[in-house]
Formats: structure tokens, C-alpha cells, sequence
């Protein structure tokens, strides 16, 4: 969730850089209604806005999840990484390291994030693709977190990003399904990053982050390079590296844990 708070410079930008016109609170209608006519000016079709919001109703399990999320990194890093790197997944990992050893070359090439750092995001986000991505409408998530008040300039940035990945049809509505934040695929983008980093990397013409795995990782390592990650570079805590690692999670303890995970990957 902390990833949240890296999202707010870019996604007014999605709506050509004015500012947002939804009031939050009051009627919800009449707010995805607003938020319908914002997507239109911003270049989304009106075909995809009522596809997308025609029927939209709130979700209070989204609101209750989201008012838990200040405590989720209060562990230590001992406590933290214990539950989250295990011999199971690093294993895993190894060999995923070797079965996807071209790909990863590739993205290497190109971005200059080194493929450990990567799988390490990968296995920590989703169990390399295997775990939860993810169930909820990602629509639904994020038109109750913008008519919630507290964030609702950010979560309307959001909102319009995922009916701008419909648009661009890198995902079909069906398939823009995530987390409680909106987070959507194997490495949990949030849409203005979906919007900002994502790669079509094996050539079809789409970024899909939920079932394409070389999207997933080359989406992963464009967001580290354009933070700033160097190959060959340290990346612990102290280093440019780490502070580039920021734009993925802000938490110390999360980038420590990437980091770890990494080394143990390497047989560190």
C-alpha cells in the first residue's frame, strides 16, 4: 500500500493535467457519473466508460481492507522476512531462474536490472504468478476508494488509468481483475504504473501483466531503470540502488527484503 503514495505525481497527468472535477462523498451515481465524463475528456471512449461503470456499486470490504493497511510493515526485518523467504521459494525461484534464463538475459540487455531483483519482486508479489493476483473488479475497488474522501485525488488518477488500459486493450474488462487497491497482475501494478511502465515484451501488441510473463518482468525492470536501478551496482540499504527500489515499494523493510531475497537466489 505504500506504493500508493508514489502514484500521486503522475496520475493527473492522465486527465491531460487538469484537475479532477468528481466531488468525493455524497451520491456514488452521481460521482461514477462525473468520473464518466472525466474519462471521456481524457481520451477514454464512452463505449468503455459504460462497459466499465454502468452499474457500479460500492464495495465496503474495499473501504474496511484499506483502513487496515497502516500497519501491514510494523515487523522488524527478522520478523518480516521470515514469513516471506523460505527454502520452498527460494528453490522455486532458482528455477524459475533457469527455466526463463534467455528471457532474462534479454531483459538484462535492455534494462540493466539484474534478473535476481527480479524474481525476487516476482515471488514476493505473487508466488512467481501461483498465488493470489487478485479476485476483485478493478473498477469497482478503485470508484469506492475515489468516492472515499481521504484519497480521492489519487484514487481518481487510478480509476481513469484502468479504463485507459481497457481503451488501449491490454486488458479486456473481464480480465482487469486485482487486489484491494486496484493492484493488477503477477507483480501488482497499480494502473498509472500499468499506464507509465508497461512493456510489451513478447511482441502481440498488448502489455498483459496478468498471464504474459515476459510483459510482467520487462514491465518490472522498465519501473526499477527509470528509477535509477544500476546493473552491477549494490543495492543495499544505503545505496542508490535501495533509494531507486523506492519507486517499487517505499518500506524499508519490503526493499530490505528484496534485496535478501535476491542474495539467497545467488546462493548468497
Amino acid at each position: 500500500m505504500s506504493r500508493l503514495l508514489l502514484a500521486a505525481a503522475f496520475v493527473l497527468s492522465l486527465a491531460g493535467g487538469s484537475a479532477q472535477a468528481a466531488r468525493c462523498g455524497g451520491d456514488f451515481n452521481a460521482f461514477v457519473a462525473t468520473m464518466a465524463q472525466e474519462a471521456q475528456a481524457a481520451g477514454v471512449s464512452a463505449s468503455v466508460t459504460q462497459a466499465a461503470l454502468s452499474g457500479v456499486t460500492p464495495d465496503p470490504a474495499v473501504l474496511a481492507f484499506d483502513r487496515r493497511q497502516r500497519y501491514t510493515f510494523n515487523k522488524t526485518f527478522e520478523q518480516y522476512v521470515s514469513t516471506r523467504v523460505g527454502p520452498g521459494r527460494i528453490n522455486g525461484g532458482r528455477a524459475l531462474l533457469q527455466r526463463h534464463a534467455a528471457l532474462l538475459s534479454r531483459i538484462e540487455q535492455k534494462f540493466g536490472v539484474p534478473r535476481t531483483i527480479l524474481v525476487a519482486i516476482w515471488g514476493l508479489e505473487s508466488d512467481f504468478g501461483k498465488g493470489d493476483i487478485g479476485k476483485m473488479p478493478v473498477v469497482r475497488t478503485l470508484a469506492t476508494l475515489a468516492h472515499d474522501c481521504r484519497r480521492t485525488d489519487l484514487f481518481q488518477g487510478e480509476l481513469l488509468a484502468a479504463l485507459k488500459i481497457v481503451q488501449r486493450g491490454d486488458l479486456p474488462l473481464r480480465d482487469l481483475i486485482g487486489a484491494f487497491a486496484g493492484e493488477i497482475g503477477q507483480t501488482q501494478f497499480l494502473p498509472s504504473s500499468y499506464i507509465k511502465y508497461g512493456v510489451d515484451f513478447d511482441g502481440d501488441g498488448h502489455v498483459d501483466l496478468r498471464h504474459s510473463i515476459p510483459d510482467v518482468l520487462a514491465s518490472t525492470a522498465n519501473l526499477l531503470h527509470t528509477s535509477g536501478f544500476k546493473m552491477g551496482q549494490p543495492y543495499g540499504e544505503g545505496t542508490p540502488n535501495f533509494e531507486a527500489m523506492r519507486e517499487w515499494n517505499r518500506a524499508v523493510v519490503y526493499r530490505k527484503t528484496i534485496g535478501y531475497f535476491a542474495d539467497r537466489l545467488m546462493g548468497q
